[in-house]
């Protein structure tokens, strides 16, 4: 087993990372940038080290920086968390050369999945379904024309690298289809370095659903059942749930059995997930995410399974601790991104100092945060303040569970997602299971409800952000007077 692990993340998935390393008896080293220097994630671990700056390419995107600190503090392997260099290719295989354990899958399987044409193409010689579509990248207008009219409009343009949805354009007949080729194609370019597109028949009624994997180095390919990821805004998760409210024991079957023969097409070793469109009883390959995802904890809930120290024991070379048969769902659990951003401001993010900080407890409620009071949310990453997690006998009580950690739940200074996600959680049409991709889109009284939900709740922030001030210039002043005090304690007689 490992002796020493250095994190290449921050904020709240470093610390998931190092509570794992911590029960597992395992050293943890933490990288921070400048504003990060007091941040929960460089405080936890056994050692951290700065990386000058603020800047991701500075910072968490700069593989050379990140290795040398690795040399530096003598570690066995290096966990990327998810984000950031996490799907990084040339950092896992600069971890290969140096002889650092990567935790994750191995450069080349990474490279592989990394670009969509040529995983939708491997997919496909593994029997795997993928949706109709191009067969490879799409380099002329005739060829994207000829395409869309042998799958038949409305068709999806899509980046073949990056992920997230970023530049996907729906195209609903030729005469839009030049423009949104150019634009994704620009767009593409600009956020991943690749302008390379292809073209997929457009699904109807799409859910996205999601497999968990396990591998390991002795041919052990398992999966953990899948979670539901389909409340989305603009092609980003928002709310994630396990199990999916449209599974049943034979679905589940068949997609977990199709997950597994996915990764084991590529020899995939470690923790990774296979993403799948679901629409009327079939289901389609999208691409797959080589590394620990952000929704990760609601499979750990209904299965028991940690997920992060599994993928550190096969990354050490032993085997998986579970086989497919011990596998058992119970219950159900619901994840909520809670976000630093103003929801009726276009969602935009909303960095701050949080004044006053107090999150929800109670049964089977999980927090995984990196803030605490008086913390500023930088503006350099993502606006993530927290994932919060709960566990229910059913999907019913998970929902009143959740909503009740969210009324809890106390955020005073930036604004946050919360009111949209008490909205999301009211909405009878997610009560009911009955959603698509679309819901957010669809559902315009999302909006209106949280306008209503946040002026019911506009007296109370008020006095909130009143007392947090005042408690926050009595702390200033306190700490000031105890300075002064060992300030003259320590005075000799003299003076």
């Amino acid at each position: 087993m490992f002796r020493k692990v250095l994190v290449a993340n921050r904020s709240e998935i470093a610390v998931r990372v190092m509570r794992a390393l911590r029960e597992m008896g395992i050293q943890s080293v933490a990288i921070y940038s400048d504003v990060d220097a007091g941040a929960i994630h460089a405080r936890y671990a056994d050692e951290a080290y700065p990386l000058s700056g603020n800047h991701p390419r500075d910072t968490y995107l700069n593989i050379k920086k990140i290795i040398d600190i690795a040399k530096q503090a003598r570690v066995d392997a290096i966990h990327p968390g998810y984000g950031f260099l996490a799907e990084n290719p040339s950092f896992a295989y600069a971890c290969e050369k140096e002889g650092i354990v990567f935790i994750g899958p191995s450069s080349r399987a990474i490279e592989l999945m990394g670009n969509k044409v040529v995983a939708r193409r491997t997919m496909k010689q593994a029997g795997v379904p993928v949706v109709p579509g191009s067969d490879g990248e799409i380099r002329t207008l005739e060829e994207a024309l000829a395409v869309a009219e042998r799958v038949g409009y409305p068709v999806l343009i899509k980046a073949a690298a990056g992920g997230g949805g970023i530049g996907m354009q729906v195209v609903d007949n030729p005469e839009s289809l030049e423009k949104a080729v150019k634009q994704t194609m620009a767009t593409a370019l600009s956020a991943f370095g690749d302008a390379s597109v292809f073209i997929e028949k457009y699904v109807a009624n799409p859910r996205h659903i999601e497999f968990q994997i396990l591998a390991d180095r002795f041919g052990n390919t398992i999966h953990l059942g899948e979670r539901e990821c389909t409340i989305q805004r603009r092609h980003q998760k928002i709310l994630e749930e396990a199990p999916s409210p449209v599974m049943t024991e034979e679905l589940r079957s068949r997609m977990g059995t199709i997950a597994v023969r996915a990764a084991q097409a590529i020899q995939y070793v470690n923790a990774g997930t296979v993403e799948f469109i679901y629409s009327d009883g079939n289901f389609y390959f999208i691409e797959m995410n080589t590394r620990i995802q952000v929704e990760h904890p609601v499979t750990e809930m209904i299965t028991g399974v940690d997920l992060v120290k599994e993928q550190i024991r096969i990354a050490a070379g032993e085997p998986l601790s579970i086989r497919q048969e011990d596998i058992r769902w119970h219950g159900h659990a619901i994840e909520c991104r809670i976000n630093a951003e103003d929801p009726l401001n276009n969602f935009a993010p909303s960095p701050g100092k949080l004044l006053g900080y107090r999150s929800p407890g109670g049964i089977g409620v999980r927090v995984d945060s990196g803030v605490f009071t008086s913390y500023s949310i930088p503006p350099f990453y993502d606006p993530m303040i927290s994932k919060l997690v709960v566990w229910g006998r059913n999907r019913d009580e998970a929902i009143r569970r959740m909503q009740r950690a969210l009324y809890e739940y106390i955020i005073v200074g930036p604004h946050t997602n919360i009111p949209f996600l008490k909205a999301v959680l009211a909405n009878e049409r997610f009560q009911r299971g009955e959603f698509t991709t679309h819901f957010v889109r669809e559902e315009s009284s999302l909006l209106q409800e949280t306008a209503r939900i946040l002026l019911e709740e506009h007296p109370l922030q008020e006095k909130l952000q009143k007392i947090f001030r005042i408690d926050s210039k009595i702390a200033a002043a306190a700490a000031a007077a105890q300075a002064a005090l060992h300030h003259y304690q320590n005075l000799s007689p003299e003076e």
